[in-house]
């Protein structure tokens, strides 16, 4: 996939805030994620998160699955090429998950592409390779 392929990449909580009506960044994720006229990238990790918190709304998790496989959200396998990147992020980050790692890594394979996220706690601590931040969307 060439470098510019992907202009956005998406983290777990805005995409159970735009489909679970319950969750406090709702409004904000829908709003996002309707100005979008692309499709969005993360990685499997991300969705698995995603689902994981949406499992007491399986419609919500049907229309996530939806969105892949109309391919308006695209999955990322980064662990068999890049696991040992994201290892050595976890490694510097103890409050990192491995979605998260995962989720840098993909911000480093596509350096142009912008993160959402509503976990600004983290996504504004954690650092590209050669110290560079994150270029993201947030509340």
């Amino acid at each position: 996939m060439k470098v510019s392929a992907a202009r956005y990449l998406i983290d777990a909580g805005p995409l159970v805030g735009a489909l679970s009506a319950a969750d406090q960044w709702h409004n904000w994720s829908t709003d996002v994620i309707a100005t979008l006229d692309e499709p969005v990238f993360t990685t499997e990790t991300v969705f698995a998160e995603a689902c994981h918190l949406l499992r007491s709304e399986k419609p919500a998790i049907q229309a996530l699955i939806r969105q892949v496989s109309e391919r308006r959200l695209n999955l990322i396998p980064i662990w068999e090429s890049d696991g040992a990147r994201a290892a050595a992020l976890l490694a510097k980050y103890d409050f990192m998950d491995a979605g998260d790692a995962s989720l840098v890594v993909l911000s480093e394979k596509f350096p142009r592409a912008k993160i959402i996220t509503t976990d600004v706690r983290h996504f504004t601590v954690y650092r590209r390779s050669r110290d560079v931040t994150l270029p993201l969307i947030h509340p």
